[in-house]
């Protein structure tokens, strides 16, 4: 690392960047931001300068200039290349950087995860149709489970086993999220419920759009909620392979999404009529189990 890169990774250059990561997590984590509460600073301060990366990932796509694959392209080729310099701590050129190079080495979060949430980017921007449940757990892997991954080393685990249940435990996530979402993301043109498991309960691709949940709407609907419980339930032996002061925040996150599912399954699963939410009243009843949890 070159003295200007080291002059410039000052104390206070570095508590400013986590001051504006701070401040993007409150203002958009939403899920994400409650179980930060329950961490001690240093881990919350972290969690932010990681979401913020992944919130700059996220709005790539949502960015008018690239309306079109070669402009985003060329905006994520351009990311990569700042994300490898930041990585190497040359942190200038985004407010981000200093607290993420900062947390990167803190945590010894390994660098490829970074690239694999940026290959993510590249499956909302097109109207999309997924034909397996593999192709899925694909699409779920980069988007989500990456996240998990990265995260559980803020957490500190013991076991190498744990990886591979964070890896669930976001697909978990992701799948919960989707089932909520189906009508929103099929208006956009993206069905992100496999087609063959549309074939299997005869609902076409176009009952998304249209807001019909007839029987057997409902039954995909069942049989893809019992998937994502699975998912829940094959992921829940992480809680006890990370630190212990740790445990709060995940048991909070965990708790916040299981929710949403069962408000999901609660509700018949009308999501095409309707938008269901876990409400801010009801997460931060969550996070105050969560803060008794050991």
């Amino acid at each position: 690392m070159s003295s200007a890169t080291v002059a410039v990774l000052t104390p206070q250059a570095i508590e400013e960047s986590y001051q504006y990561c701070r401040k993007i997590a409150k203002a958009r984590a939403k899920n994400f931001y409650y179980s930060f509460l329950l961490l001690e600073k240093p881990q919350r301060d972290a969690m932010c300068a990681i979401y913020a990366f992944m919130r700059e990932c996220d709005d790539l796509s949502d960015d008018p200039a690239t309306t079109d694959k070669a402009a985003l392209q060329q905006s994520i080729t351009l990311w990569r290349i700042a994300l490898d310099h930041a990585l190497q701590g040359r942190t200038e050129g985004h407010p981000i950087w200093p607290a993420f190079f900062d947390t990167v080495q803190r945590y010894s979060i390994p660098h490829r995860y970074f690239h694999e949430m940026i290959d993510g980017i590249l499956s909302d921007v097109e109207p999309r149709e997924v034909r397996t449940f593999d192709e899925l757990y694909r699409y779920c892997y980069h988007v989500a489970s990456v996240v998990g991954l990265t995260i559980i080393h803020i957490f500190r685990f013991r076991s190498p086993r744990a990886l591979l249940l964070a890896e669930k435990c976001g697909i978990a996530f992701q799948l919960t999220n989707i089932l909520r979402d189906v009508r929103e993301d099929a208006g956009m043109g993206r069905i992100y419920l496999p087609l063959e498991d549309l074939e299997r309960f005869g609902v076409p691709p176009e009952q998304l759009r249209s807001g019909k949940e007839d029987d057997k709407f409902r039954a995909l609907m069942r049989f893809e909620a019992g998937r994502a419980r699975a998912y829940y339930d094959e992921s829940a032996p992480l809680m006890d392979l990370i630190e212990p002061k740790s445990r709060r925040s995940l048991w909070a996150l965990r708790a916040i999404y299981q929710r949403l599912l069962g408000k999901v399954e609660n509700a018949n699963y009308a999501v095409l009529s309707r938008h269901i939410r876990v409400s801010k009243p009801a997460k931060i009843a969550l996070l105050i189990r969560g803060a008794f949890t050991k």
